[in-house]
Parts: structure tokens; sequence; C-alpha cells
């Protein structure tokens, strides 16, 4: 906060109504992907981009982290809902009612009709291929582990040059399926935009509406989590996104279930001998 009231009279006139924007609404900020600060501010998201390098940030997300350190107890690093003092009982309650209200408040805004595109886009394509960095990453190796069981070829990866590679092979019946929390990680704007030139469908779980994934995605997947994209590993946001793979996950099944049910019988005859 300080920075900004120090180089405020050195900003463009364009990067002021960004800094003083921040300055009024630092805590909504936090919260904020790029093309919503951008938006807020009457600016754009270029504009936001020399703001924060004009402070000596690396970009808005690390903008973001400072304003975090500046305003957020550190513990809420942990987990934004609990307290120092806080025992177990409340630790239990606090975390699950957390994932609870995610899961709740996704459940209110995921759109059927987008829900109903992925699936039959899925159920129809080629190849798959899953997407995610860090945290996400994690539920992208999940999805793979899922779907490749419906007899669609798929593959996973969680390296931005292999993204990119595998992204410009892709052709018209190919889906690239991305998961971000964010939605402005730059690696995976750019493995989108070599799909989408490749010909490739794009679909996107995120949790930011106007960030720069949801806008390019041709079918957008909205998730609600209240965590803050300053976090490493967002806690809330990862339990609605798996939510929302079973949901597709089950909506192609349905799709393909002579195909599926006849891979699952192949599949456990391949394991039964992996038990005790």
């Amino acid at each position: 906060m300080r920075i900004i009231q120090e180089y405020l009279e050195d900003l463009r006139n364009s990067e002021k109504k960004v800094a003083q924007h921040v300055l009024l609404n630092p805590a909504k900020v936090i919260y904020q992907s790029i093309s919503e600060l951008a938006e807020n501010a009457g600016t754009s998201e270029p504009t936001v981009i020399r703001f924060c390098r004009a402070l000596g940030f690396n970009g808005y997300q690390d903008l973001k982290i400072q304003l975090a350190q500046d305003l957020v107890p550190e513990i809420k690093n942990i987990h934004e809902d609990i307290d120092p003092g806080d025992d177990p009982p409340t630790l239990i309650r606090k975390v699950f009612q957390a994932n609870i209200n995610a899961l709740n408040s996704t459940f209110g805004i995921l759109d059927p009709e987008m829900v109903n595109k992925a699936v039959l886009t899925m159920a129809k394509a080629k190849r798959i291929e899953f997407f995610g960095l860090a945290g996400p990453g994690v539920i992208a190796k999940d999805a793979h582990n899922k779907f490749f069981r419906l007899g669609i070829s798929c593959a996973y990866y969680n390296d931005p040059q292999m993204q990119n590679m595998s992204a410009s092979l892709m052709d018209s019946g190919s889906v690239l399926f991305i998961i971000s929390h964010s939605g402005s990680v730059k690696d995976q704007i750019e493995a989108m935009e070599i799909a989408k030139a490749a010909g490739a469908t794009t679909i996107a779980i995120v949790s930011h509406r106007k960030s720069p994934a949801a806008r390019m995605a041709d079918i957008p997947l909205w998730v609600h989590a209240q965590e803050s994209s300053f976090k490493l590993e967002p806690m809330s946001a990862r339990m609605a996104a798996t939510c929302v793979i079973d949901v597709l996950f089950v909506g192609v099944a349905l799709k393909r279930r002579e195909e599926f049910t006849t891979n699952i019988q192949k599949t456990r005859k391949a394991l039964v001998n992996k038990f005790l």
C-alpha cells in the first residue's frame, strides 16, 4: 500500500486509475482476477500489468501477494477461516464447512447448458488432454484416471513445455481441458491459444468468470469458493472442481455406457491379481 502511494504521482493517468482502485479496495483486489480489476478500474489488462511493473512487481500475482502480506494475518495463508486458538473440533467444522459452502455455491452457479455442451463434446471426442499445474494438476490427473476408462484416448500433462508441444498436435477431434483456480496462468493461456489454432475445442474449469482462461475457453465451467488466488494451494476450489469433473464423467459415461461397461470389466479383470 505504501509503495503505491509513493509512486502515485509518477504513474500515467490510466495507471493511476488502477492505483486508486487498489488503494480504495485492497481487501477486494486480492480476490479478483486481472480481468476483474481492469474492468472495475475502468482500464485494460495491459494497463494493470504496466501498473504492477511500474511499482517494481513482476506482475499482477506478485502485487496480490504483497497486498495479502500487508492485509491478511499470516495464519490466514494456511486457511482463511481459522484462528490460532481453534481446537480440533473447531478446525474440523471450519474446514468441512468451507468445502461444503464451495460445493453449494458451485451447485448454484454451474450452468447446466454448459455442462451438457461439455458432456456432448467430450463424449464424441477423438482425444481429450487434461492440463493443470501444481494443485490443479492433481485434479487433471484424476480426470485422466477417470476418462481413459471410457474408451476415449486421453492424456495428462503438468509440464508447460509438454503442454505446448502436445497442444500443437491437436486437431478438430481433440479437446483440451484446462483446470485453473485463477484462470490467469500464462503457460495455460498459451497452451489454449496453440490448441485453438490447431482446431481443438477448449474447456476450462476456473474460479473467476472474467479471467483470461474463462474468456478464451469454448466451454467455460465456473466453480465458486471464497479463496484468494494468492494462496499457493486453494483448498475449497479444488473440492468443487473435482466435483465438476465427476459430473462430467458420469454424463459422458451415460453417453458411452455400453463401451464403458465393457471397459470396466476389462480393467477389473486386469487388476484381479493385484490384490490379496
